[in-house]
């Protein structure tokens, strides 16, 4: 059934989080290393900005206790998580530093990798502006991987994925 329309606003929060979770995202995990280890952040908030130069962007939430180390970070890796990483999406929505139960190796920068991921983007990051409650990080992809497969998604408040590949 439809909902009205609504203004959004402090009162009408879950309305308009309902709203938008009508739109499906990819799920993206985002790791950088500290002084103390890695860390890494689950993410739905990933785009392409350009070609040329090649830009991305993701946007961590301020209220996350992991969004100054990745605001601050010089470096990160965002992963595309394939649709048979649920486990590994989940674990890092909940922790940013147990990587005691996941595949991952340092690459380049000493920046962790995750295994099994469909696509990969090692980036600098360029800039960081404000977005509300979020902060918008754009980040120059210095290198990138792929590999076929179906790619884990996020819509409604649950994880999904595709019926099939084209």
């Amino acid at each position: 059934m439809a909902q009205p329309d609504f203004v959004p606003g402090p009162e009408t929060e879950a309305a308009y989080r309902e709203a938008l979770s009508a739109f499906g995202t990819g799920v993206t995990v985002v790791t950088t290393m500290t002084e103390s280890g890695p860390v890494a952040m689950t993410a739905n908030s990933f785009a392409s900005v350009s070609l040329d130069p090649p830009l991305v962007l993701w946007c961590p939430a301020k209220s996350s206790k992991r969004h100054a180390v990745f605001a601050a970070a010089d470096r990160y890796v965002i992963h595309i998580i394939a649709e048979d990483q649920k486990e590994i999406a989940t674990h890092f929505a909940r922790t940013g530093d147990d990587f005691s139960d996941v595949d991952w190796r340092q690459g380049e920068n000493d920046l962790p990798i995750l295994s099994g991921c469909l696509a990969r983007f090692d980036c600098l990051r360029r800039d960081v502006h404000d977005g509300g409650d979020h902060s918008i990080v754009v980040g120059q992809v210095e290198r990138a991987w792929h590999r076929p497969g179906l790619g884990l998604l996020y819509k409604r408040g649950k994880y999904g994925g595709f019926l099939r590949e084209d």
